[in-house]
């Protein structure tokens, strides 16, 4: 089941956001419920996914970007990640969710999220999204501004261009076995 009660908490405590730049990190607090857990009695990785998404939209609504997608009929939606689990994280810990853009390219925009335990990092991960409409992926040169950022990303860090050099190079579609 989606999180619906912990999207709305997000909305509620970002209704009069402080405005958020680039690299600046937006933090959600979180609690491991039951629901939450795996068979093996830890945090599922894939609801560490959807609670990403919980973070993003804090994120995206202190940059204005749900106005922007709303006025502009755009779509954001999720184009690769790549994540690393370290630490086990269980029933009832209080987690920081982290997440800050790290810059863009002529078709993507790089989000970092983690979920960290007092100065413990978690769970890392990087997340590769597109702005969509109905004909396709808008160019952030077009988003960027409708957002009020620089035209010009920071730069990306190497690792993100190694990931991104990695992506050209992986066969799509995969070859059907």
């Amino acid at each position: 089941m989606y999180p619906a009660i912990r999207t709305a908490k997000e909305f509620w405590s970002t209704r009069k956001p402080a405005r958020i730049g680039i690299g600046e990190d937006h933090v959600t607090s979180l609690i491991v419920w039951p629901w939450d857990l795996d068979i093996f009695m830890e945090l599922n990785n894939g609801r560490i996914l959807t609670l990403f998404d919980i973070g993003r939209f804090g994120l995206f609504r202190r940059m204005g970007l749900l106005t922007a997608l709303k006025s502009k009929g755009w779509y954001g939606t999720v184009a690769g990640s790549a994540i690393r689990y370290r630490k086990r994280i269980t029933v009832f810990q209080k987690l920081e969710l982290r997440t800050r853009v790290i810059g863009w390219d002529d078709r993507f925009t790089y989000f970092e999220q983690s979920f960290w335990r007092g100065e413990t990092c978690l769970v890392h991960a990087v997340l590769r999204t597109a702005i969509t409409s109905g004909q396709g992926i808008v160019p952030t040169a077009e988003v960027a501004p409708a957002l009020g950022m620089p035209a010009e990303s920071p730069p990306l860090p190497r690792w993100i261009e190694t990931w991104q050099d990695a992506e050209l190079e992986r066969p799509w579609p995969p070859e059907k076995r």
